[in-house]
């Protein structure tokens, strides 16, 4: 029986890469279907050998000369984290035959661990590439959908109108979109306490994994609002230091990921603090104590819920696209704001995110004031809803519902 599969968008830039570098190094969080990804592409062509087996592990550490020479191009070293000695001579027999391509595939998935050896070594020699858990559209099987605002045409299809709350709960690794009866719960309960035990502790020394795991849950409660550093280490009961230490783990390890305030010199004074968001929603349900669509979708987290939903889909789906990824949150000492402002180009794309099936001109106010001070970059302005409609607030202001995405 063959496998189940889900077309992931990354796919054609995966293939460009291996034709045209030596290597391509693919990190993303565990579970984000990684391997799975590179066996369909590259398994009747290489062989994988995965590093997390010990007596490899062993193997490779022992005798990175032989190891490699055993296990020659083109292939697939899955785990490449397990034995970061490997990358050096890995680089050794890539400068034998600089311009082969795609002689070697790397994955892992402990990115900080990773990438500093991988600059070391790999420097102009790889592709390094990320896969998150999966989009909307990579579970509607459209992974080359566009976005609303690259195509002048766009409706929802009857697909894409399932409920959005129960995607939200569940989330979106693959192995739960692919095993629907999953025990969503007893998954992230195991999730979360394996990323902390065999990756965060690898990484760092947590002594108290109860004060970390307190930390999460108040991260958590703490999405798309502004990260007051000083308030969160107070709660944990922790320095700001350790607190940015954390971050920044949960950050390499592409669990969270930032967003910075819009700037320009404009006379208005922004602020400064960023934004965090979850890139999985149903881990952040997780943690928000959320068990249910009702107790999601009725309860006082739901904006933010959606709000986070709605970014970190932009945010994976640019990624997945290989895209610079410039997304700001615009914020005045004012009051004045926008959930969303994507640079593109010298176009910018302001987007408003509101829990609500009934959108309504007031709720444009930021957009309208964002255009104000940036008209000559702003064509189209957006509010994503959780509706069905597609309706004008305004001039060149368009509300859009989530399915549109």
């Amino acid at each position: 029986m063959q496998e189940f599969y889900i077309s992931r968008t990354l796919e054609a830039t995966i293939l460009r890469a291996a034709a045209e570098f030596p290597a391509v190094v693919l990190v993303g969080p565990r579970q984000s279907g990684k391997t799975t990804l590179l066996k369909h592409l590259f398994g009747g062509e290489r062989r994988l050998i995965s590093l997390e087996l010990p007596d490899v592990r062993l193997a490779a550490e022992q005798d990175p000369r032989t190891f490699l020479r055993l296990y020659s191009p083109p292939v697939i070293l899955d785990e490449i984290q397990y034995a970061p000695i490997l990358l050096p001579y890995i680089k050794e027999r890539i400068d034998q035959n600089r311009h082969q391509s795609g002689q070697y595939i790397l994955t892992g998935s402990q990115n900080i661990l990773l990438m500093d050896r991988v600059s070391e070594s790999l420097a102009g020699r790889a592709a390094v590439l990320k896969l998150f858990p999966l989009t909307c559209n990579e579970i509607n099987d459209q992974p080359q959908r566009p976005f609303p605002w690259q195509t002048p045409e766009f409706l929802p299809t009857q697909e894409q109108k399932r409920n959005h709350w129960q995607q939200i709960l569940r989330g979106s690794f693959p192995e739960i979109v692919s095993q629907p009866g999953r025990d969503i719960q007893l998954w992230y309960a195991s999730y979360l306490q394996t990323y902390l035990e065999r990756d965060i502790r690898l990484q760092r020394e947590i002594g108290d994994l109860t004060r970390f795991q307190t930390f999460l849950r108040l991260l958590a409660f703490r999405v798309t609002q502004l990260l007051n550093l000083s308030d969160l280490a107070r709660e944990v009961g922790s320095s700001v230091n350790t607190i940015k230490e954390w971050l920044s783990l949960l950050e390499a390890n592409m669990q969270i990921f930032f967003m910075r305030p819009f700037a320009r010199n404009l006379g208005k004074r922004l602020v400064k603090s960023p934004k965090v968001y979850f890139t999985d929603s149903g881990l952040l349900c997780y943690l928000l104590g959320l068990r249910d669509v009702h107790g999601l979708a009725a309860g006082p987290l739901s904006g933010a819920v959606f709000e986070n939903y709605v970014i970190a889909e932009i945010y994976k789906r640019k990624m997945h696209q290989a895209e610079e990824c410039l997304l700001y949150f615009w914020r005045t000492s004012s009051g004045q704001e926008v959930d969303l402002v994507i640079e593109d180009g010298h176009r910018l794309i302001p987007i408003e995110i509101k829990q609500t099936a009934t959108p309504f001109p007031d709720l444009a106010k930021g957009l309208v004031a964002f255009k104000s001070l940036f008209a000559e970059q702003v064509t189209q302005s957006y509010l994503i809803h959780s509706g069905d409609q597609i309706l004008p607030l305004g001039k060149d202001i368009l509300a859009i519902p989530l399915s549109s995405l």
